[in-house]
């Protein structure tokens, strides 16, 4: 029998992505599970979706709808994503030209990024920034151009003139995400006019994350690029089934975009993914004929928002804003002096209660005193949770 060091060589390769490696979130998972953690660090749900979204999968599969569909996404997926669009924001986008269903959110932030940043592009992202934005930058061979948010006593904001100040002829695109991933930042109607009023007279494109929509709370609504026109018009809207529907694991997701922008968009898209698993948009597609999904979903998270503050008020955490999205970003400062990481991870392996640290969201990773936990779970979960948060 050969041994190891007599087999052959594999070749030695130079990464794409040097400063890449594993995420915070696997680590931090990984880590829940090893302490017996209440998990409230990644961010998805500990409860299932409705059983009629189920029922109309296995519908669809029983139905023969298991062959590739198109590459744009099952006809009466896009005609129902056009008419949810049109009813809640007012933008009418072409079924056939405008929209196209992908494989979750992450793969179409990436395709956006791709199909429209060359060599030596500049992309601004706003920090602290979800992780999969800079590396596709990088692998389009863009420059991830940073500004950061401010933070105070009223949560996080956006800088715009710095924004703007970061724009030049080199500037390709800009990411926002509304709401946001992980300061829970929810943009309003000044925020989109900052924005039009930068990009106007310039040939500069939007990338807008809205994966969480619908998790909007306090009776705001969400200010979706698609409610403005000069800025639908140079915009790649990204939204997710996964997160609505709390079925994040199924992977599905559409962006709705200009014909021209789909163009160039489906260009990588159907060399990268092609399509997307056809019962499941089938599915979808059928349980869509009821808003009331996702019409109701601010009012289901906005009370487990506010059973988890509630629950944390009399601690020594100093809770920030949660506008929207199903995260609560908290100060710890009057408990430790430990760096966020250091932080989660006691708080992980001590506590029994697992955390995400905002500097993992920041390139060089920035310091705030500042913790990110999940309220995406069942009432039992969160009540676990903030027994053992109490005693901190």
């Amino acid at each position: 029998m050969n041994s190891r060091t007599n087999l052959p060589m594999t070749p030695s390769l130079t990464t794409r992505l040097p400063a890449v490696g594993t995420t915070v979130f696997t680590r931090m998972s990984m880590l829940a599970a090893q302490a017996g953690a209440v998990n409230l660090g990644q961010g998805f749900p500990d409860f299932g979706c409705e059983r009629s979204l189920i029922t109309a999968v296995n519908d669809a599969m029983q139905a023969d709808f298991n062959q590739y569909p198109m590459m744009s996404g099952a006809p009466v997926l896009r005609q129902a994503i056009v008419a949810k669009i049109a009813a809640i924001y007012g933008c009418e986008y072409n079924v056939d030209s405008e929209i196209t269903v992908t494989s979750g959110a992450t793969q179409a932030l990436t395709t956006a990024i791709l199909c429209c940043v060359h060599p030596g592009d500049e992309v601004i992202v706003i920090e602290p920034v979800y992780d999969s934005y800079v590396p596709a930058i990088t692998l389009a061979g863009g420059v991830p151009v940073t500004v950061e948010m401010e933070v105070g006593a009223d949560g996080y904001s956006v800088p715009w003139s710095k924004v703007a100040a970061a724009v030049n002829s080199k500037t390709r695109l800009i990411i926002i995400n509304t709401p946001h991933n992980p300061t829970s930042t929810v943009l309003r109607a000044a925020d989109m006019q900052a924005l039009s009023d930068i990009v106007r007279g310039t040939d500069v494109l939007i990338l807008s994350d809205e994966v969480y929509e619908h998790m909007v709370y306090d009776g705001h609504r969400h200010e979706s690029v698609s409610r403005y026109p000069d800025l639908a018009a140079r915009a790649f809207v990204v939204s997710s089934f996964g997160k609505t529907y709390h079925v994040t694991g199924w992977k599905i997701g559409y962006v709705a975009a200009p014909a021209p922008l789909m163009a160039e968009f489906r260009k990588v898209h159907q060399y990268n993914v092609f399509s997307v698993n056809t019962p499941m948009q089938h599915g979808i597609a059928s349980y869509m004929a009821d808003p009331r999904p996702y019409l109701e979903l601010p009012a289901f998270y906005q009370r487990k928002r506010d059973l988890f503050r509630e629950g944390l008020k009399n601690t020594r955490f100093e809770l920030l804003p949660a506008d929207g999205t199903y995260f609560q970003c908290v100060r710890y400062d009057q408990i430790s002096t430990r760096t966020e990481a250091e932080f989660a991870e006691w708080l992980t392996t001590e506590i029994k209660v697992a955390a995400i640290p905002v500097s993992a969201f920041y390139q060089q990773g920035k310091e705030s005193g500042i913790v990110r936990f999940c309220f995406a779970k069942k009432d039992e979960t969160l009540a676990l949770a903030l027994e053992r948060l109490g005693k901190v």
